[in-house]
């Protein structure tokens, strides 16, 4: 795991290169903007619905005695829109995550193989349309794994457990496709992919442990969630933003590393931190 703990100091050094700090800067409008439209429209139907499925499925009155067993009683009144925040998390994800792929992380690709990699042949072997059809994939085993592993809320331990585990699994799916995207042979791809996926997860799942905060928040503070909304919201974009630029730093130091040395070409190792 040396090669991973490398990685992840040579991506420390690179988040807080001024061009990377200014990253999160579009990703960020871009997605408040779209929340702030689609929450007009609608966050009331959604909370609509909710509330009949709750009625229709007499889920109030098994809600309320389990939390009234938890000594959590005092959650009772709140308990849809509490669902109906964590039914947007995966949502939020995913917008942050697809902001980042398209305005952030070309430059990281550029950025570090341009400074540590400028030896490495570029071969193609993925595409644009080969990282969107992968992410959509991914997207969708993601959501129907979230819903599955909301009733968890109730214990936030388990709930952190599982999320930081999906959330290994989706980034470690996605980003490293696209780190090895422009610089990998399809073969190669292929072939690092399934010899360093064990590392690649536990980037992932570190990465999860940060982005598993919001969710935690969310669920522990629940009141306090739903009461400053707005602003919890915005929050939690920035936060999963800054997550998956630092994560798609790591990541592209992590590949590109094992491409070289599966090529035995040279790499640079120094890290520069300004241009």
């Amino acid at each position: 795991m040396r090669a991973v703990i490398n990685a992840y100091g040579r991506a420390l050094l690179s988040q807080f290169h001024g061009k990377i700090l200014l990253l999160s800067i579009l990703p960020f409008i871009l997605s408040v903007a779209l929340w702030a439209l689609l929450l007009s429209f609608g966050l009331q139907p959604l909370m609509d619905w909710l509330q009949g499925y709750f009625i229709e499925f007499e889920m109030y009155r098994v809600t309320s005695s389990w939390l009234i067993s938890l000594g959590l009683g005092g959650l009772r009144s709140i308990v849809v829109p509490l669902f109906a925040l964590l039914l947007l998390l995966p949502l939020m994800i995913v917008t942050a995550m697809v902001f980042i792929g398209v305005a952030a992380m070309p430059f990281i690709v550029r950025h570090v193989g341009g400074r540590h990699f400028a030896q490495l042949e570029k071969k193609q072997g993925g595409s644009i349309l080969g990282g969107v059809v992968k992410a959509l994939g991914a997207f969708g085993i993601f959501v129907v794994a979230w819903l599955c592993i909301l009733p968890t809320y109730i214990f936030p331990p388990l709930a952190g457990l599982a999320t930081v585990l999906l959330w290994g699994w989706l980034t470690s799916r996605v980003m490293s496709y696209d780190a090895l995207a422009d610089y990998a042979s399809a073969e190669e791809l292929a072939r690092l992919q399934r010899e360093h996926r064990w590392q690649l997860m536990a980037i992932g799942v570190v990465s999860g442990l940060a982005g598993s905060l919001p969710a935690l928040v969310w669920a522990v503070g629940a009141a306090a969630a739903i009461a400053f909304f707005p602003i919890l919201l915005a929050a939690s974009l920035w936060v999963y933003i800054v997550i998956f630029i630092f994560t798609g730093l790591w990541f592209e130091y992590y590949c590109l590393q094992a491409l070289a040395q599966l090529r035995h070409a040279p790499f640079e190792e120094s890290i520069c931190v300004s241009d």
